[in-house]
């Protein structure tokens, strides 16, 4: 495999043949580089001419934006682990409605920075919540609205301090033993994970992770073959 960046794309790629109304979404522990990558990806579906909308989770609607500062404020309230779970699953059923069904119905390509195995890995194998519960509940939430290919980008919990510095909200102040069972959980998860996914090596260079990626979402498209 050519690991040379960017990869080539078609020119003379006629739009029209590209399937659309897809959903794309980036999952993996803070420091993994899923926003980055969710950027970078944006950019690339855009250059092929395809209509993308971008979106975050908590966040993507003036609700989401509410309820995601008020789940990452280190100045918050305190909540239970049970509370925080459906408060991440208001803002995503908000964002789902808003953003991401009329997106998908209108035939563009979305691409999400996280979406419903954040929530069952974060409260549920990290947070002590029973997983299919979880599930259950997202499946409510969402509509049944699922990725048609999910990006997991993992990385070792080294690497991944190494790039946040830190913790930097409510979240990530939960110390090493809940980013262990965050990152173990992901790769759990993404075992019996009920929609396409793939496991990315995001300790390798930005610019091989991209490669990675786009291939994935382009096999997707129909466009070249698995990279």
């Amino acid at each position: 495999m050519s690991t040379s960046f960017p990869p080539k794309l078609p020119n003379d790629l006629d739009p029209a043949r590209v399937a659309k109304g897809l959903f794309f979404c980036l999952e993996g522990p803070d420091g993994a580089g899923k926003s980055t990558q969710a950027a970078r990806l944006a950019e690339t579906l855009q250059r092929l001419g395809l209509g993308v909308v971008s979106c975050r989770d908590p966040g993507g609607t003036r609700l989401g934006d509410r309820l995601r500062s008020l789940l990452l404020d280190r100045a918050s309230v305190p909540m239970s682990m049970r509370a925080e779970m459906l408060l991440y699953m208001a803002s995503r059923a908000q964002m789902v409605e808003q953003v991401i069904r009329p997106a998908l119905e209108a035939g563009r390509v979305v691409v999400s920075d996280r979406y419903l195995l954040s929530n069952v890995v974060y409260q549920g194998y990290a947070g002590g919540l029973e997983v299919e519960e979880l599930w259950s509940v997202g499946q409510a939430a969402t509509g049944g609205v699922m990725p048609d290919l999910t990006l997991l980008i993992d990385v070792p919990e080294a690497v991944a301090r190494s790039r946040t510095g830190g913790p930097r909200d409510r979240i990530e102040d939960r110390g090493e033993d809940y980013r262990t069972l965050v990152r173990n959980g992901f790769l759990e998860a993404a075992r019996s994970y009920p929609a396409p996914i793939v496991v990315i090596d995001g300790a390798k260079a930005p610019d091989e992770v991209a490669h990675r990626i786009e291939g994935e979402v382009l096999r997707v498209l129909g466009i070249g073959p698995r990279s």
